[in-house]
């Protein structure tokens, strides 16, 4: 892999990431659609150390105060605002811990057809629509019920599939339960936390017992360029959120679909 093609994974990766038209998909497609040597899976999960960096780098102060209350609840059996979101973060995480236990590498290894991606685009691009025009979108974050949490959490277990998109997914549930745009997001972007570092870290380990060397340095420089796009990704998205709402992503993930099927059919 050159630098330039892993910097250019990168980017497509801090940016899909946390926009809700799957990451994984774009990963998948941008190597065909270019006549690219697949980059791995080594590489996508790498990438996914860099956006896990950028969410916690981003909700930093957040997470810092979620983590004390958390702490407070579990060792004194204080109850805060942040201790309750904290509890339905983790709530949120167990079922696409336990699927991808599970499955992940059945899915890895089945699941990175082209017009599977195209499905999942379209049809959860569809449901994400119906979900903010439907939504009641009156609560926020700190409002997540624990029959929420675990409703979003099935919901982000499904995006082990390619072309669901985990942000889209999340959000979608999230929506559906009442939460506002910005509120979803949020909630979507917490929730990658744990989850994306229980997946980065079997996947490392992976990768430091594989069979076959790595080259390091497009990894390396994958992992800041996808950090830094995104942050900048969340930093715009939950500006403009509230305004734009999800219909342009809906648009988009349709689009692609199409494409991908005049392309792979």
């Amino acid at each position: 892999m050159t630098t330039l093609h892993a910097i250019v994974l990168a980017i497509i990766q801090g940016i899909t990431e946390f926009l809700p038209i799957s990451s994984s998909g774009h990963l998948i497609l941008v190597p065909r659609f270019l006549a690219w040597e697949d980059q791995g899976l080594e590489f996508d999960a790498a990438m996914h150390i860099g956006t896990l960096a950028a969410v916690v780098f981003y909700f930093r102060e957040q997470l810092a105060a979620m983590a004390r209350a958390w702490v407070a609840s579990a060792t004194r059996g204080e109850h805060s605002r942040d201790g309750h979101l904290a509890w339905a973060v983790l709530l949120g995480t167990i079922p696409v811990g336990v699927v991808g236990l599970l499955f992940n590498d059945y899915i890895e290894a089945h699941f990175r057809s082209p017009l599977l991606v195209a499905a999942t685009l379209a049809g959860f691009g569809v449901l994400l629509w119906l979900a903010d025009r439907f939504g009641l979108r009156q609560r926020d974050e700190y409002s997540v019920t624990w029959r929420d949490a675990a409703l979003i959490g099935v919901a982000q277990a499904m995006a082990l599939v390619p072309g669901t998109s985990r942000s889209g997914i999340t959000m979608t549930a999230g929506l559906g339960v009442g939460l506002t745009r910005e509120a979803a997001a949020r909630y979507s972007f917490l929730l990658a936390v744990p989850g994306t570092a229980l997946a980065g870290a079997y996947e490392t380990l992976k990768m430091f017992r594989a069979a076959i060397p790595i080259d390091w340095r497009p990894v390396i420089i994958g992992v800041v360029v996808a950090g830094i796009s995104g942050v900048l990704c969340i930093h715009f998205l939950l500006r403009f959120i509230q305004r734009i709402g999800m219909l342009p992503f809906t648009i988009y993930r349709l689009l692609l679909a199409a494409v991908i099927v005049y392309v792979f059919a």
